[in-house]
């Protein structure tokens, strides 16, 4: 029973988060990626050398995803934040090839 409890955090925050997916999404055909950040996650992802301007582009496509990266005692890190790099994944497939 006791575990039962523990979901009910996790189930609502999942609620809201597909809520405001559904609600306040990007409009379909749009892009979810810039032409700079896909540059960017290209370079990333062939190994070139890591710069601060390819961290911010890694970091602001993260934010849109929904990651939160200035919560101090993120309780579900780093489901989040895996969360957030498959959705990338997944913006990357469909506007950067």
């Amino acid at each position: 029973m006791r575990n039962s409890l523990k979901i009910w955090p996790t189930v609502s925050a999942l609620t809201f988060s597909l809520a405001g997916c559904a609600a306040g999404g990007v409009p379909e055909g749009t892009a979810h990626l810039s032409s700079t950040q896909c540059r960017d996650l290209t370079a990333l992802r062939n190994n070139a050398p890591v710069t601060p301007d390819r961290n911010r582009s890694e970091l602001a496509a993260l934010k849109k995803a929904g990651y939160d990266p200035s919560r101090f005692d993120n309780p579900y890190y780093p489901e989040d934040l895996q969360a957030a790099q498959r959705e990338v994944d997944r913006w990357y497939q469909a506007d950067c090839q």
